[in-house]
């Protein structure tokens, strides 16, 4: 199966309804993505395909051919953070930071499709992204800064 993650291209012998979560992290390596509730409901798992947040646990990979993947790990361009990671590393939003990955990737699919996001639009287009620690109001203010960047 020919998979494009993070602007690379792989091949993996893996069946397609195997969990794009399963096949990121265990034959690729990219770990960024975590295994959260398993149902799609809490966003640890969260990647992009073709710029939409998708939830990988959920996501057969057989479905991903010829769609462009984005992992938090693909973020990060010649040695510089995403703008979204770096207000978030400078607000510094996060207790365990389980559902970071989820978290940034959700945002940057936000600002992609609309850069200047109110409040409420923000809090809308987070649905579904799940923080264990309960840091909403640090995570909406992190994202209010991505807004600004």
């Amino acid at each position: 199966m020919q998979l494009r993650v993070n602007n690379q291209d792989y091949e993996i012998d893996v069946n397609g309804n195997t969990p794009l979560l399963n096949t990121l992290r265990e034959h690729l390596k990219l770990t960024g993505s975590k295994y959260g509730c398993g149902e799609g409901v809490c966003g640890a798992c969260t990647v992009l395909i073709n710029g939409v947040p998708v939830r990988s646990c959920i996501t057969p990979v057989g479905s991903t051919q010829n769609k462009e993947i984005t992992t938090i790990e693909g973020l990060e361009q010649e040695g510089k953070l995403h703008s979204v990671q770096a207000a978030f590393l400078e607000t510094d939003p996060f207790q365990c930071a389980y559902c970071a990955s989820g978290m940034i990737l959700s945002t940057v699919a936000l600002l992609k499709r609309n850069p200047t996001p109110s409040r409420q639009e923000i809090v809308e287009a987070m649905q579904g992204n799940i923080c264990r620690c309960g840091t909403y109001p640090a995570l909406l203010e992190a994202i209010q800064v991505a807004v600004k960047k």
